[in-house]
Formats: structure tokens, C-alpha cells, sequence
């Protein structure tokens, strides 16, 4: 057993790292004050090869592991926490691409990610259908000439919402249930698309939206897979992007842990160093073994995808445990540092607002527990 990255992973982490804290760090704060996508983030993130990690080489991708994307994703995570919502969106998309659609439409839509000059968001959540998205309602109607279909319907909660060029877009063709789901990829230039924003707690730096399509049509050339096969390939992809959140949360807690045994160093109360004293550093002991063991289930998860391998039960206990956990370190540290971590002048708040919308998104722990039990249990068995 071995518990290291190599050589090439180790260098590759460090890289980014050192562009985390040069390009992305310096921006963390104040693009939450704007609370507005700044373009040039995705340009910055394209140039290091952050938005087409999970992208063929000859669609101007990286091409890299899983394992590749989880480090990514923990160090962007340490620096600004938001900034690794573009590594989800695309590793997720890409692969969603990569494994359904045509040459033709990968070779179109592919090296737009790659570059960042398309940023895309996926279109599943409607104010009706959370966790239930097989039974979403927007309506892919028929087109008279059978050319293609037009969309009816809102989808909301979406990340980037406001920002994004490009969706995946998930739509009813056929009859109920996840059969008659179909995948898209929409242009949401489109005037008959319209956005509203959200106001949220965190990450106001990537915002949420609700989007309306007014009979917003799509070709079948815009079609990802089969007719009736898109909530299968969405969901398939969403077992891999679980294990990069879960990476995401733990670097940003990780970076709040050692700003917190830093401060428990060089404060002092009763004459000595505040970590001296047990209420104060025994929790940060606690937090350092829960993110630890964290870790490596994240990076297993990713490490099964890698050698196609079954991978679902450990996607599901990362989501549910590393933003959970993630949270509860970040609350801990803000506690730990004190009124100087209560002050807006400090990053550990900000991150702690950020990683809660982690907790909902992309699946909430009750529906991660949910595929843990049928997996040790058995459908059968399990509810």
C-alpha cells in the first residue's frame, strides 16, 4: 500500500499551489465583495490548464487522472475556494462530452472549455425537482419538421447561472421517469433565454440563478448521447465531480486549520501560547485527523475512476462527509482565532459561508447515505 502521489503528481501539486497563491489568492475577498463572475478568473484558470484537465489532448485539453483533478482542485481550494467551481463545472461537462457525444460535437465544443473562453454550467435543479431530478419537468417539445425541439420550462439553483455561456441542459423528451430525460447542449446567448439572480450567503463570486427557456430551440445536433439517455450520463458523472467537491472543501479547510495553529502559536493568554492549553489544542488534533482520513477517501474514489474500478459508495461518502466536515473544521478555526476570524478583514468566514453551499449542492447528504446503504445493503435491502 502506498499513501504518496509520485513524483509527477507531487511536482504537479505544488505548480498549482504556487499559482493558487500568486493568481487566485490576491482575489479571493474582493470578488466576493463584487459579488459578479470575473471573466478573466476563467482566463487565468485556463492558462495554468485548470478548465480542460479532464479534456482530450487533441481538443487542446490536459487529458489528466482523476487523481490529477482532485490535487487541482484541493490547492485552487486553499487560495479561493470559488475558483474551484470552474474546475468542477468543467471536469464534470468534459466528461459528460467526452463519453457521449460525437467526434463532430466534441471537436465544437470541447477546446471552448479548454480555453476558457466557454464557461459552461449544468441545468438539472426546477423549483419543483431537488433530488428527485428524474421526474424534472422542462419540456422538450417536437419541432413540426422533426429537425430538433424547443424548450419550455426553468431550471434554478444553478451555479454560475448568471455567467455561463454554455449548458447542459436537461429536458423531458419522452414519457415520465429518467427514460424520457434528455441531454442538451443549449447556446444561453439565446435571446429566448432569460436569467435572474440569486442573493446568497456564499460564493457570491460564482452565484446562483434560475433560468427561463421561452421556446429556446435546440437541434439533434445539439443532443449529448441517445434521446432519452441523458439523466443516466449526467448522473454517471456526477459519481466522479462528488470526490473533486469533497477536495475542494478539505483544501479550504485545510487552509483555515493552518492559519488556526499558527495564531494558536503566537497568541498568548495566562502567559503562555494559547495552544499550550488542551480546550484549545486538542480540537485542532481532532480537526487535523478528520481531514486526514477525509483525504483519502476523496482520493480513492478518484484513484477507483482511475482504474475503472466501482466507485460510487466511496463519491457518496465523500460528498456527504468533506463538506460537512470542511464546515465544522472552518467553524472551529473562526472560534479558535477568535474576534479577529469573526471580522469580515479575515478569509476563514468567507470560507466558512462558502463551503455550506457544498452541503447542498450536487447532492445532499441524505441522498449520498442513500447510495452508501443500497451499496453495503443491496437495493433489495436498503431503501
Amino acid at each position: 500500500m502506498h499513501y504518496a502521489f509520485d513524483e509527477d503528481q507531487e511536482t504537479y501539486a505544488q505548480e498549482v499551489r504556487k499559482f493558487a497563491v500568486k493568481t487566485l489568492a490576491p482575489h479571493y475577498q474582493s470578488d466576493d465583495k463584487a459579488a459578479e463572475f470575473r471573466r478573466q478568473l476563467a482566463l487565468d484558470m485556463a492558462g495554468m490548464g485548470l478548465t480542460g484537465l479532464r479534456i482530450p489532448e487533441e481538443y487542446g485539453g490536459q487529458e489528466a487522472t482523476a487523481v490529477i483533478a482532485g490535487i487541482a482542485a484541493e490547492e485552487v481550494g486553499r487560495e479561493d475556494f470559488n475558483a474551484g467551481y470552474l474546475i468542477i463545472n468543467t471536469a464534470l461537462i468534459s466528461d459528460i462530452i467526452v463519453r457521449n457525444a460525437t467526434d463532430e460535437q466534441k471537436a465544437a465544443w470541447l477546446p471552448g472549455i479548454a480555453t476558457g473562453e466557454t464557461v459552461p454550467c449544468i441545468c438539472i435543479t426546477e423549483p419543483g425537482h431537488g433530488t428527485d431530478a428524474a421526474s424534472l419537468e422542462l419540456k422538450a417539445t417536437p419541432t413540426a419538421d422533426g429537425t430538433g425541439w424547443t424548450l419550455h420550462g426553468e431550471k434554478t439553483s444553478i451555479t454560475l447561472g448568471m455567467a455561463a455561456d454554455r449548458a447542459v441542459v436537461l429536458a423531458r423528451t419522452g414519457g415520465p421517469g429518467a427514460r424520457g430525460v434528455s441531454a442538451f447542449w443549449v447556446d444561453l446567448a439565446h435571446p429566448s433565454v432569460s436569467r435572474s439572480a440569486f442573493d446568497d450567503l456564499g460564493s457570491r463570486a460564482i452565484g446562483r440563478a434560475s433560468l427561463h427557456f421561452d421556446g429556446t430551440p435546440v437541434t439533434r445536433d445539439d443532443l449529448i448521447g441517445e434521446e432519452g439517455g441523458g439523466f443516466v450520463s449526467v448522473m454517471q458523472g456526477f459519481d466522479y465531480s462528488r470526490a473533486i467537491i469533497g477536495l475542494l472543501c478539505i483544501g479550504a479547510a485545510q487552509a483555515s486549520l493552518d492559519e488556526a495553529i499558527q495564531w494558536s502559536r503566537d497568541r498568548e493568554a495566562f502567559g503562555a501560547p494559547i495552544g499550550t492549553f488542551q480546550g484549545v489544542s486538542f480540537p485542532l488534533a481532532e480537526a487535523a485527523t478528520y481531514l486526514k482520513g477525509a483525504r483519502h477517501v476523496c482520493f480513492e474514489a478518484l484513484w477507483r475512476k482511475d482504474h475503472d474500478r466501482e466507485h460510487s459508495a466511496e463519491a457518496a461518502m465523500a460528498k456527504f462527509w468533506a463538506p460537512k466536515l470542511a464546515a465544522d473544521v472552518i467553524h472551529q478555526c473562526l472560534l479558535t482565532i477568535g474576534h479577529v476570524g469573526y471580522s469580515t478583514e479575515h478569509k476563514v468566514g468567507q470560507r466558512l459561508r462558502d463551503v455550506i453551499g457544498l452541503e447542498i449542492g450536487d447532492g445532499t447528504a441524505q441522498v449520498s447515505k442513500l447510495v452508501i446503504s443500497r451499496n453495503l445493503l443491496g437495493r433489495k435491502y436498503a431503501p
